[in-house]
């Protein structure tokens, strides 16, 4: 298949596994916060826990499948993969803004993640690095069409390790910070997945961590585009 056609099915997949998530949330919320979300979260079920769980588990596995089928190679597998999750995530928030007029502005607080400890930050956090996530994979995907050895180096592959992971404290660091705690335990002891959430209401988000780490992660995508450019001079 063609770069054309792969870009539009990956997106096409990507925009409606966005709208399939915010369905779902959508239905939550209205069970859950009939009068509109906000922190404290309210306390789930142990059966709809584990659902919860195993939803996020899924959505990954699902668009981790689309980047398998997409690429022709690993490094394409990956890219595929951080396009489709990147177009996924942004899509989300605005089905949710368009169904629900949520969230009122991009500094909105919402909780993006729950494994291990639940991943917090203002809605425009997450979209800085899906918009990354889509500039990298781009152009990973846009040199190895090129015909280039398009791999990461190691230096390359450390920078983005390194500021994926300084981004994920500055979203579980206030959670962490203020509760200490998994949430997983309680569920194992036949308890709520959000019991620990019922008085927990994010106070600080750390910018300079999450920009630090938005800032290695843009340094590997530099160091990675100048090589791939000397690479492809005659």
């Amino acid at each position: 298949m063609s770069y054309r056609k792969t870009l539009f099915w990956v997106s096409f997949f990507s925009i409606a596994m966005g709208f399939l998530e915010s369905a779902v949330v959508i239905y939550l919320r209205k069970l859950y916060y009939p009068h509109g979300f906000t922190f404290p979260l309210t306390p789930m079920p142990n059966d709809i826990s584990v659902v919860e769980i195993w939803r996020e588990a899924a959505t990954i596995i699902m668009l981790l499948s689309i980047g398998i089928i997409a690429g022709r190679n690993r490094v394409e597998r990956f890219a595929w993969f951080i396009f489709s999750f990147a177009v996924w995530d942004i899509f989300y928030y605005i089905f949710l803004f368009v169904f629900l007029g949520w969230p009122q502005s991009l500094m909105t607080w919402d909780i993006l993640f729950l494994i291990p400890v639940p991943w917090v930050g203002p809605v425009v956090t997450p979209v800085i690095i899906a918009v990354t996530m889509i500039l990298f994979a781009v152009s990973v995907i846009y040199y190895s069409r090129k015909g280039l050895a398009a791999y990461l180096r190691w230096k390359e592959t450390s920078l983005l390790i390194l500021g994926s992971l300084i981004a994920i404290v500055a979203f579980t660091q206030d959670y962490v910070f203020q509760k200490g705690d998994i949430l997983y335990r309680n569920i194992r002891m036949g308890g709520s997945l959000f019991t620990d959430l019922a008085n927990y209401v994010p106070l600080h988000f750390d910018w300079p961590v999450f920009w630090a780490g938005e800032a290695i992660i843009l340094l590997a995508w530099f160091f990675y585009t100048k090589r791939m450019k000397q690479a492809g001079k005659p």
